[in-house]
């Protein structure tokens, strides 16, 4: 989405256009978090009537007059889709009949209350309308995920729970491994033909010559020496043996670490310099535990050097293929992903080097405490998510909601955030179990706006509750902000609370009230608001030791 903005940007200047980047980059950062628009190609009326009249009214805080704007950089952004041919003249005109049935209903959608998601009924509830009118606000600007940093020595930064394929599985999956296969067969081959290796145990020219021509195999040097090193053969001299009772995962284990850890001069990827620097593309896929597009990983390469590398450049769509041909890759042509082989061999391997690789339980059968514990340890969004649905599978909405928000009274912010984002789920059946926490001074503003935006009844905020509710919200945002604090102050200076609302905030009684203040005065990059939270976080230190 990202290249497809820039690309907008170059084809508007190429035709005189007034492009409204930032408001077309905003719709397509919507879209793509909610509605799985992740390519140009995937816009349809639906998703533009989805995006404008539903998910802008919940998520973002602008005046209802700021629509007109809105509307006019969608219809450029289909323009733009069908001079791409992304579309074709019919979806445009489809596209361009819903917008004109969205423009007048979509002022009234961003004014209507009843819709506002909970990170803006806050915000507008304390003073909203003192943002500029292009200012926005989203949950994941108070609640962003950590970046994913990869650091190239594997040991100064500890590595992500895994959720790990059960071990039958893996048994099975092993030797229909393409790479292990030709191992095998090169093997039986060898011992049917009575050939013999060298006396350094390795594969003779001629044999391998020969090799290539009856078993079709491109590399049998590199088969011969993975063989020996995993056991499928055994070498006595220039005798050699079958291996027997063979474990599946050990001979996996086995054939990681030879593919990754080895010099294999090439014969993986087909880049020297490429497989040299395998074990550190493996980690940063263990690390990130989601498909990274092939472009992505082309400025990784280029990032740690390897473009100035002197053997010639590096064909990524051959290394991936060839990648999947060892079982590290899933053989995918516009993504790469480690396989479920893959991520438990590198497991084995971490735990090998005496490095710490967590595995991540399954939580559908957890209690509420240890999954809000569970998916606070940083496991990937796919089995968070999986993990959830899980779980709530398993209950009802009423004993689901009794259990989490029971578990977190008391709690710490960022324990409270995960149960209530989870309880938010619950349809109006989970009322009555919701309403119960009522009287807990650190949920009751947020049941207050699970009710609300349900439209069932429940009390106004206060405007204490509504300060206090805000530091809580903001301190989900710590580590993120820590980990990439350009993000944050970003974020907060489009989205952020106002002056009058952070001079106010040292008066609440939340226990990382100071620290969410001085986090504000370090990021925020309007000077009177970071002075306002910088005096803000010395009156709430004095309150405290006073």
């Amino acid at each position: 989405m990202n290249r497809a903005v820039d690309d907008l940007r170059a084809w508007g200047r190429a035709h005189g256009l007034d492009v409204d980047v930032d408001e077309v980059r905003l719709l397509c950062d919507y879209a793509s978090d909610y509605l799985d628009v992740n390519e140009l190609g995937d816009f349809t009326p639906v998703a533009f009537e989805e995006l404008l009249l539903n998910i802008y009214p919940r998520k973002v805080i602008a005046p209802p007059e700021s629509a007109a704007e809105t509307v006019a950089a969608a219809r450029t952004l289909v323009d733009f889709l069908l001079a791409t041919e992304e579309i074709g003249g019919k979806m445009a005109v489809r596209m361009r009949g819903v917008l004109d049935r969205i423009e007048p209903e979509m002022p009234i959608a961003l004014a209507d209350t009843s819709r506002f998601g909970m990170a803006k009924s806050l915000f507008s509830a304390m003073g909203a309308d003192s943002l500029e009118q292009d200012a926005v606000l989203s949950v994941s600007a108070v609640q962003e995920e950590p970046a994913v940093e990869h650091c190239e020595c594997p040991g100064c930064s500890p590595l992500p729970p895994v959720r790990l394929a059960p071990r039958e599985t893996l048994a099975v999956g092993v030797p229909r491994v393409p790479l292990l296969t030709d191992a095998r067969r090169l093997v039986q081959w060898m011992l049917a033909g009575g050939r013999t290796p060298t006396v350094k145990g390795r594969l003779r020219v001629r044999d391998a010559a020969e090799a290539v021509t009856q078993l079709a195999v491109a590399d049998p040097a590199l088969l011969w020496d993975l063989a020996v090193h995993t056991g499928l053969v055994e070498v006595e001299g220039t005798a050699i043996f079958d291996g027997e009772d063979l474990d599946p995962l050990e001979v996996w284990a086995a054939t990681i670490e030879f593919v990754v850890d080895t010099d294999t001069g090439g014969a993986v990827t087909g880049h020297a310099s490429l497989d040299e620097e395998l074990y550190g593309l493996c980690d940063m896929l263990y690390r990130l535990q989601a498909p990274v597009p092939v472009p992505l990983v082309e400025d990784y390469l280029e990032e740690i050097g390897l473009a100035q590398e002197g053997d010639g450049e590096i064909d990524l769509a051959e290394a991936v293929r060839r990648l999947a041909y060892c079982g590290i890759a899933e053989p995918a042509t516009e993504t790469l992903r480690l396989t479920p082989l893959a991520l438990w061999g590198l497991r084995e391997l971490y735990t090998d080097l005496g490095i710490e690789a967590p595995e991540a339980a399954d939580l559908t059968a957890a209690d509420a405490p240890e999954l809000i514990e569970g998916l606070l340890s940083g496991m990937p969004v796919e089995a968070a998510e999986a993990d959830i649905a899980g779980w709530l599978e398993g209950r009802d909405p009423a004993r689901a909601a009794t259990e989490l928000l029971g578990s977190v009274s008391g709690a710490p912010a960022a324990a409270r955030g995960v149960a209530v984002t989870i309880v938010d789920r619950l349809g109006p059946e989970a009322e009555e179990a919701v309403r119960a926490f009522m009287e807990d001074a650190e949920l009751r503003p947020h049941v207050i706006n699970w009710l609300s935006t349900r439209e069932l009844s429940a009390p106004a905020l206060s405007r204490q509750e509504a300060l206090w509710v805000s530091v809580d919200m903001l301190a989900l945002a710590m580590p993120a902000a820590e980990d990439d604090p350009d993000t944050f102050a970003e974020n907060m200076s489009a989205s952020g609370p106002a002056s009058q609302v952070i001079e106010e905030m040292w008066r609440v009684d939340h226990p990382d009230v100071v620290e969410v203040l001085e986090l504000l005065g370090r990021s925020l990059r309007d000077r009177d608001a970071a002075k306002a939270a910088r005096k803000a976080a010395f009156k709430a230190r004095s309150r405290a030791i006073g």
